[in-house]
């Protein structure tokens, strides 16, 4: 288990440099209408799903079955902005919506698909979430986190998992040479790459003096496959451990690079969250693990059974967590991208 003081020094250092900020940025008279902007823009990992209380709350009309949640890490880092500001308050447009892919940030209307007390006609489309941040040149901080639908990431651990039980077979051979229809592994992350270009093209053009901070992802599998249970549903279940060790290397590091390479070339922050994110993956034991397995530890109103699927994790006590940050990686993405935020305000 993680020495509590080992979490608490990211906050220590966050604080400081909030007091440092301060020192520089002049204060503002009670009441001043001046403030920031923040628009967080991104998907579950950045939604939250099933850490904290929704929000909007549950039965609220306002709700977009976005899954947006109190504890995601938008909700962190506003909290702490709001107890130590930087100069001025910090307004956050929170619009991330769970399944979301790059092409809803910009392009499309997204269709969301939250388990969650859903209408009986279905979550109606919501628009693109530049649209819906209303960025515009008064923009100061766009944070992004997207990507891994786009793949989709998803779709991939549900071929892993669909050939983990079969001998011979592995969804590395199935995405490396893939059948007539399938795009490879190297077609898709080479896609995502134009989108994303794309897509971040637009945020700028929308947001034209706004600093954009774009987010990785986290370590979700482990270094070492050997370290994962094919019997545990609360791990990655019955993937193989070759195709763990490609899921980590040939899939979830190349599109971490591809996303700061594409952040680079705009000149935008990348906020690596990956690297300090390492051994607490999806495979480490409850009191470790900032990512919860297919099933996991979820709040209650989080559904355990999987609607048009065999998956029941209420078998096991657990909910359908489908491989998500749990509160601990939240906190830990908060530290990083309140330190980049803070730094962007700065310069």
């Amino acid at each position: 288990m993680r020495h509590p003081v080992s979490r608490l020094r990211p906050r220590a250092l966050a604080v400081g440099l909030a007091l440092a900020l301060s020192a520089l940025v002049p204060s503002l008279p009670a009441g001043a209408a001046d403030q920031y902007e923040w628009a967080a823009l991104g998907d579950s990992y950045t939604a939250g799903g099933f850490v904290g209380d929704p929000q909007p709350p549950l039965g609220d009309a306002s709700r977009d079955g976005c899954d947006r949640t109190s504890d995601a890490y938008p909700g962190v880092v506003e909290r702490e902005l709001d107890e130590f500001p930087p100069g001025k308050y910090v307004q956050l447009t929170n619009v991330s919506c769970g399944n979301a892919t790059i092409a809803d940030i910009a392009n499309t209307k997204q269709t969301p698909i939250s388990p969650v007390q859903p209408p009986a006609g279905g979550w109606p489309s919501v628009d693109p979430q530049i649209q819906r941040a209303k960025l515009n040149d008064t923009t100061d901080i766009v944070t992004i986190g997207v990507g891994g639908n786009s793949l989709p990431f998803g779709g991939l651990l549900l071929k892993c998992l669909e050939q983990g039980p079969k001998p011979g077979e592995s969804c590395r051979e199935y995405y490396t040479s893939p059948p007539e229809g399938e795009e490879s592994i190297q077609d898709k992350l080479a896609r995502v790459e134009g989108e994303y270009i794309e897509m971040l093209a637009r945020v700028h053009e929308a947001a034209p003096h706004a600093k954009v901070i774009t987010v990785g992802y986290p370590a979700v599998l482990p270094e070492e496959a050997g370290e994962c249970n094919r019997l545990a549903l609360s791990e990655l279940g019955a993937i193989k451990h070759a195709d763990v060790d490609w899921l980590r290397d040939d899939v979830l590091k190349q599109l971490n690079t591809t996303i700061q390479r594409v952040a680079n070339f705009f000149g935008d922050t990348y906020v690596d969250v990956y690297s300090s994110s390492v051994g607490h993956d999806v495979c480490q034991p409850a009191d470790t693990k900032w990512v919860e397995g297919i099933c996991g530890d979820a709040a209650d109103y989080w559904p355990a059974a999987l609607p048009g699927t065999p998956l029941n994790c209420g078998l096991l006590g657990k909910r359908v967590t489908l491989v998500h940050p749990n509160a601990a990686g939240h906190e830990n993405t908060a530290n990083h991208v309140e330190r980049a935020i803070r730094i962007a305000l700065l310069t």
